[in-house]
């Protein structure tokens, strides 16, 4: 039929590639445009054809088809309530058609209220049911999930229960309770039918209509067992990395020990710190609603556990807000369990957090009462640990005297328990022993901590002990030895990606070169730290901008 002709063929909504195959024309000059949710490899690779896949709609593109459909007067009228419709339908071209269709039906109805209804139908597809089977969405969602095994189905639906805004394949596999290569193929059909996506490598998302219709299709389909199951074999994935790389970036740590992986779950491998805080770093948002889901569905220690594993990471990069958070949901739900030494634990977490920001007069009495709780429970790590963090809280009131007499509480403490931990804080004794100005025993201290941590291999105890050896070399007048020390601290602390360390050592870096009269340096120094302080919306930032507020750029610095 088509044969010396000039056609264009477009086949509509294609199952996969053989089933087009027989209605591609045989002839030159004819031209073949194909739709499908497949991705059509085979076609590409046997036929040479060419592939296009179609994003969802950005704002302004959902805006133009409401003004194609409504008018532009009646958009234009409430610019902000169409583009809550646009983000409530995900920039699905059907479901802003299903919901303009309902706005055009009835002139008289706000968009406001249209995106009101949306707004309380969100997380199922009511709002979006239509008579015609060929405009409902969850109907035509359904023509892509009916087209999969039932074991990519099956993850499908468990893929609603993960809270976080994407995934990779090992919570894929948790999730499942399946072996990751039996895991990935079925992830494969999912995204080859653009049930998901892959957004970026290894990463996996899907719209928010998809996961609403995988969630009403889980809610129909598996018993309440079975998604507290999944819920618990995902929470345990994140823990058991969590702590893994936990016990990693602080090797002198003392996060309780999770509970035995149930069956099915595998930690994702982490060979080193590098390696812990990338995982960490790319799972950031995502340990942020386990966190949160875990404490709101009855999972209140896994909570707190997955919190406090993720305090050594949050403190090397400075995320003190997203801290605060998880450490005020921890403390929380360690309350609910009315366990004392789960509550001593979240009260030294928060109180830690809040310190950094600044809140002493919230934190100096949570530090207090859990000094006090683990006392009363015979717990002497956790008495050092609280010590080392009240040391901290008496420097930043200016009682140098209390900072060094808890941590030397500290290093008792740890000496008596044989602990690795005192060779970080002889490393505090000794900086401590600098600030009250008596620096050649600070250096007393640090370089017996440095040998040891060197040892241990702890690279972040070596950057701060480094600091500490700069600053006592700095007030003793050995500048040229304060720069070097510094600069060994800086390499450690870039190296590992701790930017309100980097900021703090930059600043008396800074106070060095304007000790010898180096004020091009000094400012440099000083610019730098300040960069990075604001980035972290630290309250420091004004005391280093004070360095840079004086005359020409100079500001006295003891």
């Amino acid at each position: 039929m088509l044969a010396g002709r000039r056609i264009l063929v477009v086949l509509d909504n294609a199952r996969n590639s053989d089933h087009v195959r027989p209605l591609l024309p045989g002839a030159p000059g004819c031209l073949t445009i194909v739709t499908s949710r497949d991705a059509l490899s085979g076609l590409v690779a046997a036929h040479g054809a060419h592939a296009l896949t179609l994003r969802p709609f950005d704002t302004a593109q959902a805006r133009d088809l409401l003004v194609r459909r409504l008018g532009a007067a009646r958009v234009d009228a409430e610019p902000r309530a169409a583009d809550e419709i646009a983000g409530l339908c995900a920039g699905l071209p059907l479901a802003l058609a299903c919901v303009a269709a309902r706005a055009a039906a009835h002139p008289h109805f706000p968009l406001a209220a249209v995106a009101a209804e949306l707004r309380e139908a969100h997380g199922s597809l009511d709002a979006f049911a239509r008579s015609d089977a060929s405009v409902d969405v969850g109907t035509v969602f359904s023509w892509s999930s009916r087209q999969i095994s039932d074991e990519a189905a099956r993850l499908f639906r468990l893929l609603a229960l993960h809270p976080g805004p994407d995934f990779t394949l090992p919570a894929a596999a948790a999730l499942t309770g399946l072996p990751l290569r039996r895991t990935r193929p079925l992830l494969a059909e999912l995204t080859g039918l653009h049930l998901v996506t892959e957004h970026s490598p290894g990463r996996y998302a899907f719209h928010d209509l998809l996961r609403a219709h995988a969630g009403e299709l889980l809610e129909e389909r598996h018993t309440e067992a079975e998604r507290q199951d999944a819920r618990h074999r995902l929470y345990h994935h994140y823990l058991q990395t969590a702590h893994a790389a936990d016990l990693l970036l602080a090797p002198h740590a003392d996060p309780p020990p999770p509970p035995p992986a149930p069956e099915g779950v595998r930690p994702e491998p982490l060979a080193d710190d590098d390696r812990a805080l990338a995982w960490l770093t790319a799972e950031h948002a995502v340990l942020l609603a386990v966190v949160d889901t875990a404490a709101a569905t009855g999972k209140e220690r896994l909570a707190c556990q997955l919190a406090w594993s993720l305090e050594p990471f949050f403190d090397r990069r400075g995320h003190w807000h997203d801290a605060l958070t998880v450490q005020r949901t921890a403390l929380d739900a360690a309350r609910r369990l009315a366990e004392p030494a789960l509550e001593a634990r979240g009260l030294r977490g928060l109180g830690r957090i809040e310190g950094r920001l600044g809140l002493h007069h919230l934190s100096l009495p949570r530090l207090e009462r859990a000094l006090d709780l683990f006392g009363r429970l015979g717990d002497d790590t956790g008495r050092a640990h609280t010590h080392r963090s009240l040391g901290w809280e008496s420097e930043q009131r200016g009682d140098l005297p209390g900072a060094l007499r808890h941590n030397q509480l500290a290093l008792a403490l740890f000496r008596a328990l044989g602990d690795r931990a005192q060779a970080g804080v002889l490393n505090s004794v000794g900086w401590y022993h600098a600030l009250l100005g008596d620096h050649r025993q600070a250096l007393t201290h640090c370089f017996e901590a440095l040998t040891m941590l060197q040892d241990l291999g702890d690279r972040y105890g070596q950057a701060a002990t480094w600091d500490s050896i700069g600053y006592a070399h700095q007030h003793l007048g050995r500048h040229p030895q304060a720069l070097l020390a510094y600069r060994n601290a800086l390499t450690l602390v870039r190296a590992l990606g701790a930017p309100y360390t980097e900021a703090d050592i930059l600043a008396r870096v800074g106070d060095t070169h304007h000790a010898m009269g180096d004020e091009d340096s000094a400012r440099a120094a000083w610019t730098d730290a300040l960069r990075l302080l604001r980035a972290l919306d630290h309250p420091d930032a004004g005391r280093v901008g004070a360095r840079l507020s004086g005359p020409d750029g100079q500001a006295d610095v003891c």
